[in-house]
């Protein structure tokens, strides 16, 4: 396979440089698709066949003949979603009764863009003040297919244009592609998760999940309004994940499980334009213990990101307390991202006195970032990473290891670390230092790292 050349402006240096994606890296949705075909898994049994009928037009809703279906396939077989056809879901579905059941999606599943009735009807949860269109629950839940998941989130993008979703005095709420609550047991493979109004997917209360060969993508046709909050994966309270050979081009974070998550593995993702790969935020609300931990999230290539690995608490008034522990990012190339590797003690939006008063309440502890590669997009001059602990919390074993990310700005990248325990395996300067002030200040820009060819999605 031939590989990508990614060109960038040096601008310090005032000349040319390039840089090449790792071998093997698909190189848009179509590559990726023909490097990660469709497994077709055999039952042990033959499995019963359900069809239901499929939308004669664009706000032909068939909510209810989906319901009907899968009722029907439930307890041993399989909900069959053909490839040509369309299937629009118009109103809220409870599916929190499965069990051993297969959807089969060839096919598109699209939801009306109808904004004001799903505010009023959509499925809600506490947390983050959260509404879906649609609730999965149950065991032994299998969702494949080379289909379409479509949430049609353009209208909703335009319509919360300049808002934020954590903001206290925001209602305009808007739903969350795939939500699933006390499942045991969930497989989603091989499907095209497209245009989420909010998050792509929130798994909550639920073990062994896995999503394997799976396109998430969000793009705007509207120049003055982006997909906004459009995460991949979300969770609260999960344990037992498995993230396999994704791509996901959106413009938040690309993997993000929040409070209480346990044994998550991550393996094999292009990630573009996203917020990074997050461990949470955890420690929102007051008084909660929240935590994160035995997590591996390995092979990963980051472009025009805002930060590459990420760990993000909570700080300010009223806000809970937690930790993050064990934690291992390894392998991964990164090309125009802020910081390569991010530890923010400071979410969210919350400004240096705030955050000085009433300080984040998260331990961090037993983090490898380990073989990074790639260059910064040198927002951050030649400070290509950086780690700031709270003075509310305890830091410690975090290392470095085969650490190799370059500035555009040329000249030494510099590692800047506040409040933390110990030697981290590379030098590592405080925020107050020359090295780390001449380092900020020697800011560049760089190109985008564009993927190669116009994507076909």
């Amino acid at each position: 396979m031939k590989l990508l050349t990614l060109s960038f402006l040096l601008t310090a240096a005032g000349t040319l440089a390039s840089v090449t994606l790792p071998p093997g890296v698909p190189r848009s949705l179509e590559e990726f698709r023909q490097k990660t075909p469709q497994r077709h898994s055999h039952p042990a049994k033959p499995r019963k066949i359900v069809r239901i009928r499929s939308s004669r037009h664009d706000t032909d809703d068939v909510a209810d003949e989906f319901l009907a279906g899968i009722k029907k396939a439930n307890h041993g077989g399989t909900l069959l979603l053909p490839k040509g056809k369309q299937f629009i879901i118009g109103k809220p579905l409870d599916l929190t009764f499965l069990n051993d059941v297969h959807v089969q999606l060839d096919g598109e599943i699209k939801f009306t863009n109808d904004t004001a009735f799903w505010q009023a009807n959509a499925f809600h949860h506490p947390f983050q003040n959260s509404i879906m269109f649609w609730k999965w629950g149950g065991k032994n839940i299998k969702i494949s297919g080379e289909g379409v998941l479509n949430g049609n989130g353009q209208r909703w993008w335009d319509e919360f244009s300049g808002k934020q979703i954590l903001d206290d005095d925001n209602t305009y709420l808007r739903p969350i592609l795939f939500y699933a609550e006390n499942a045991t047991g969930i497989d989603i493979e091989g499907l095209h998760l497209k245009d989420s109004p909010c998050w792509t997917t929130f798994f909550v209360t639920s073990k062994d999940i896995s999503l394997r060969d799976v396109a998430c993508t969000a793009q705007s046709t509207n120049s003055s309004s982006h997909p906004a909050n459009t995460d991949f994966f979300d969770s609260l309270n999960v344990e037992h994940v498995t993230v396999e050979r994704a791509w996901v081009d959106i413009g938040d974070d690309c993997f993000s499980p929040k409070s209480n998550a346990t044994d998550l593995y991550v393996n094999n993702m292009v990630c573009n334009g996203t917020h990074g790969q997050s461990m949470g935020s955890i420690g929102q609300y007051a008084g909660e213990l929240s935590f994160i931990r035995d997590v591996v999230i390995q092979n990963v290539v980051m472009l025009n990101g805002q930060h590459g690995a990420r760990l993000k608490s909570w700080a300010g008034p009223n806000i809970g307390y937690g930790f993050i522990d064990n934690v291992t990012f390894r392998n991964f190339w990164n090309a125009n991202n802020e910081y390569t590797a991010f530890l923010d003690s400071c979410y969210f939006n919350i400004n240096e006195t705030t955050c000085a008063q009433y300080p984040s309440k998260t331990n961090i502890s037993n983090i490898l970032f380990e073989n990074f590669t790639g260059y910064s997009s040198g927002k951050y001059g030649r400070a290509v990473a950086r780690l700031t602990c709270s003075p509310n919390a305890v830091c410690e074993n975090i290392q470095f290891k085969n650490f190799n990310v370059t500035s555009p700005c040329g000249g030494e990248p510099i590692v800047i670390c506040d409040g933390i325990s110990g030697d981290i395996g590379i030098p590592c300067y405080n925020s107050t230092s020359p090295e780390a002030k001449a380092a900020l200040k020697d800011k560049c820009t760089t190109a985008m790292a564009p993927l190669p060819s116009a994507t076909p999605w």
